[in-house]
């Protein structure tokens, strides 16, 4: 039987793209050949890049708009080094809402001056910081659009006199947004998107070009662009799995109707945990994120009884991060709703039964 897994990531993916994934490693498209051992210079792998890439920009609402779509490799993290290395000249600002956001901050500050604009780690992350303005003088502004340890999600995006970076990785796809307000945006595949191992780049075309050092080539964005992400041998089954969700999400109506379903599930999670006695939220209220529930039991002594029943539930993956504790509930866009409600059962029974 399938488990209800709330996993941070890796993510749980549609069930009907695992499927074809499965069958394309075999074999890919009728060819006699599997997907991971087909030349990726080969027509039939230009094709699937190419639908990949055209997805996520169609998706996003970037057709035409000066915008590339790159998928790479190394992880978000690597994206961390790798904006600042093609964008900063002297100095950047960033917003610190969190774990990835201050290792961002980290590797910026090997090439410039680093200006934290707001930070919410006076208070463990728990909220988003408001009300700070963007400095004129900065090369950019970077900011991470969802908090998966802490489980908080910027609602209201800042306007930025500057260029504006954001780290996507856990809410790409998942509710509407004017993506055109951001110049790059970078996602690890593994939350909304596919299997680990690649990494969506969007990047303002315009924006490159600006920084006097030199760039190692597989750290220059320009290289990949001219090369449509196959500067070296790119991640053939992440891209191929990414782009089979991707033509998923499309098929079920785009972003706006994916939203739709994970407010949906925001909703009764979060109802849960402010109606049951026995459950305390961790996020402020007002910056709850839809995709990552953070929350833990106001007395731990039930936590083994509560382990137990989840357990027997069929949940996997709902064990908080260790800089939190408690429990996470990561309700990512291929999470079923009948998942969200099989935990709030869970989460009920404990109380009648305490």
């Amino acid at each position: 039987m399938k488990k209800h897994n709330f996993s941070a990531g890796p993510c749980i993916l549609p069930q009907e793209v695992l499927l074809k994934a499965s069958e394309a490693v075999i074999d890919f498209n009728n060819s006699g050949l599997s997907l991971i051992e087909i030349s990726h210079r080969s027509k039939p792998f230009i094709e699937v890049m190419d639908t990949a890439t055209a997805l996520a920009l169609e998706l996003l609402g970037l057709e035409g708009k000066g915008y590339k779509a790159l998928f790479l490799q190394g992880g978000a993290s690597t994206q961390f080094l790798m904006a600042a290395y093609n964008l900063l000249e002297t100095k950047a600002g960033y917003l610190n809402t969190g774990t990835w956001a201050a290792k961002s901050i980290k590797e910026a500050k090997l090439f410039g001056d680093v200006v934290e604009v707001a930070s919410s780690k006076d208070a463990n992350y728990n909220y988003i910081p408001k009300g700070y303005s963007v400095p004129s003088d900065l090369d950019y502004f970077h900011c991470t659009s969802n908090n998966t340890i802490f489980g908080t999600q910027i609602k209201d995006f800042p306007t930025s006199p500057v260029p504006m970076v954001c780290d996507m990785s856990s809410d790409i796809f998942s509710r509407t947004l004017d993506f055109s307000k951001f110049d790059l945006i970078y996602a690890g595949a593994q939350k909304n998107m596919g299997p680990a191992g690649t990494t969506l780049v969007v990047i303002k075309e315009d924006l490159l070009g600006k920084v006097t050092r030199v760039i190692p080539s597989m750290l220059d964005y320009k290289n990949f662009i001219e090369k449509d992400s196959m500067f070296n041998t790119p991640p053939v089954f992440a891209v191929y799995t990414s782009m089979l969700t991707l033509q998923w999400l499309k098929d079920l109506g785009g972003i706006a109707a994916i939203e739709k379903e994970n407010e949906k599930k925001a909703k009764l999670i979060y109802s849960e945990i402010d109606l049951n006695p026995l459950f305390k939220g961790f996020a402020a209220t007002e910056d709850r994120s839809t995709m990552n529930a953070t929350f833990n039991l106001v007395d731990d002594k039930l936590k083994d009884t509560f382990d137990t029943m989840a357990k027997e539930a069929g949940m996997n993956g709902i064990n908080g991060h260790r800089s939190v504790g408690g429990y996470r509930a990561s309700m990512y866009n291929a999470l079923p709703y009948t998942s969200v409600a099989a935990l709030v059962e869970v989460m009920s029974e404990l109380e009648r039964k305490a």
